[in-house]
């Protein structure tokens, strides 16, 4: 895979980085909106929880470093026409998607975990319940 950027074989002008950056500098704006919301609804979470939601907190919080700092690498990208910047950019957002698909997998893993521990602990209550059938 070639780290050169260019245009498809049809045209015959290269793109420039500040193009290429262009998509996501557009939604810049909404992935700093995301993370800066992330940032105080767990913020929130860790002051209502008396500072234990910071176990699970901590997860959200670090995403929205990750996020911010790829918006910064994409407003660099665009604004300076730089390669480098554009790369660090994509490899945040990268991280950042990653990082979210595994604490998905890690949900619903916990989640059947849960059932099978709640419909077990059901039938065991009903062995001991006594209750007419």
């Amino acid at each position: 895979m070639s780290s050169q950027f260019t245009a498809p074989p049809f045209e015959n002008r290269p793109e420039s980085i500040s193009d290429l950056a262009l998509p996501l500098a557009i939604g810049k704006g909404w992935i700093k909106f995301l993370a800066i919301t992330q940032i105080v609804f767990a913020s929130l979470y860790v002051l209502v929880s008396f500072g234990l939601g910071l176990i699970v907190a901590w997860l959200p919080i670090w995403l929205s470093i990750v996020l911010l700092q790829a918006a910064e690498a994409i407003d660099r990208a665009q604004v300076q026409n730089d390669a480098a910047a554009l790369k660090v950019a994509l490899g945040k957002l990268r991280l950042y998607f990653m990082i979210q698909a595994i604490a998905m997998i890690v949900g619903f893993c916990l989640a059947i975990l849960g059932i099978i521990m709640a419909i077990t602990l059901g039938l065991s209550m009903a062995k001991f319940a006594h209750l007419p059938h």
